[in-house]
């Protein structure tokens, strides 16, 4: 086991820059017999413990000044079992490692969301999603976990064994313990066909119901202070594989998306009054395109340029009208919005406190870049999300509490419950679990 450091002095900081922390050790595990004597340390010294993925989370969810436990020892598939159809993969192995594991194995996750760079375990414990019809978040193709508990025993929980764990633990906000190793469903290797293309704002809520229920996954870009959206459908797709050229890959993926939205961005910061004429360029700067390709090379893209960001989940029938609010919101106010705002849906599940537990949800996600002051946008959309009794992502900026959170999840009380039982001490508390779920 090998002590680690992020940032001067041992302090960590998230990928956003929102927030810092500084540890009284980082231990990085290279077993899961190492991970529960850690645990089981700093119980006997009377320290807090956290573990941290790569920080893509823009809450403190991970943030503690006792242990913090690093898993990038942790990595890589233990098992593929074919009869089953799962893999069995360490929880610090980073999404982009995993995906690329399994093409080589002729099988794929289901869905997944639009970014790599988080590790397995990261992504599920916070409820990271794609879009999709039918096919929910990352968390939701979990068939079993291992969990170190705050006694530093190791737990296995599936649907047959350690049911009420499973249910909870699947997005389990690092407050039931330390996530070892997660058993995805998986499938034989398939083609997605994308289709990309500029669609008008009103026409997308016109037609969104339709657009949503003909397309297997479906999501759009809305640019603030234009009535301008980009669209995104994937479908399965016979063949043949027909991928982005090279040469157009990096032009509209890396030079416009990534290098003159990062110019873009730099401008709108120093000069705010420029952000609306930016927003209606950069909403014209992608055309339309319709490639085919295995399923990670069309559900994710790189993301380099540096922001902020608010998700909430509100019912997918209340979607149309919380959008239209929002952007009546942009239209009056004086706020210069740089980002575009990210629309995706999934369908209900029953992980205790996933966002989509017990309905069918839409995904609202707002973004500033980093640097730009956001407070005033963020706490203005928050109103609107939570009118429609909305769930902010457990990963993204929200000032939501405990008191909040038991109205609008039925099954709050059972997750609290089985808090108590598991870690009655609090071992695995920080300041963000004692908002969100009480002391």
């Amino acid at each position: 086991m090998s002590s680690t450091a992020n940032g001067k002095n041992g302090t960590w900081r998230n990928w956003g820059g929102t927030v810092s922390a500084r540890p009284v050790r980082q231990v990085a595990p290279a077993s899961v017999e190492e991970l529960a004597g850690a645990v089981r340390r700093a119980r006997e010294d009377g320290l807090k413990v956290k573990a941290v993925g790569t920080g893509h989370s823009f809450t403190s969810i991970a943030a503690t000044d006792g242990v913090l436990i690093r898993p990038q020892l942790l990595t890589g598939i233990r098992t593929i079992d074919r009869a089953s159809m799962t893999v069995t993969v360490e929880a610090g192995t980073p999404l982009k490692r995993l995906n690329t594991a399994l093409a080589r194995e002729g099988l794929s996750l289901t869905n997944m969301g639009d970014i790599v760079e988080q590790t397995v375990s990261g992504a599920t414990s916070t409820g990271t999603h794609g879009t999709g019809r039918a096919s929910g978040s990352i968390a939701a193709q979990i068939k079993a976990l291992e969990l170190v508990t705050a006694d530093g025993s190791v737990l296995t929980c599936s649907e047959k064994e350690n049911p009420e764990v499973f249910a909870a633990a699947r997005v389990g906000l690092g407050a039931l313990g330390v996530v070892t190793a997660i058993t995805f469903a998986v499938e034989p290797l398939f083609l997605l066909t994308a289709r990309e293309e500029p669609m008008p704002f009103e026409r997308v809520l016109a037609e969104f119901d339709q657009l949503w229920a003909e397309n297997e996954h479906f999501e759009f870009y809305w640019f603030p202070h234009t009535g301008n959206t980009n669209t995104k459908r994937n479908n399965r797709s016979a063949g043949p594989e027909q991928p982005v050229g090279r040469l157009a890959g990096w032009f509209e993926d890396e030079f416009l998306s990534n290098g003159v939205f990062q110019v873009a961005q730099w401008v709108g910061r120093a000069a705010p009054a420029t952000v609306p004429a930016i927003a209606r360029i950069s909403s014209r700067a992608l055309s339309a395109r319709t490639y085919t390709d295995i399923p990670h090379k069309v559900y994710t893209s790189p993301r380099r340029v540096r922001f902020v960001e608010m998700e909430y989940a509100v019912p997918r029938a209340a979607l149309v009208q919380t959008l239209r609010e929002l952007k009546a919101l942009v239209d009056r106010s004086g706020l210069r919005v740089s980002f575009p705002v990210e629309v995706r849906t999934a369908p209900a599940d029953d992980i205790t406190l996933s966002t989509a537990s017990g309905r069918d949800s839409a995904y609202i996600a707002v973004h500033m870049f980093r640097g730009t002051p956001y407070q005033a946008y963020f706490t203005a959309a928050e109103r609107i999300f939570t009118a429609h009794e909305g769930r902010p992502h457990w990963g993204k900026v929200h000032t939501r509490d405990a008191e909040y959170f038991s109205r609008v999840y039925p099954r709050f009380g059972e997750f609290t419950a089985l808090r108590d039982r598991l870690d009655p001490d609090r071992l695995f508390q920080n300041d963000y679990l004692r908002r969100v779920l009480g002391a």
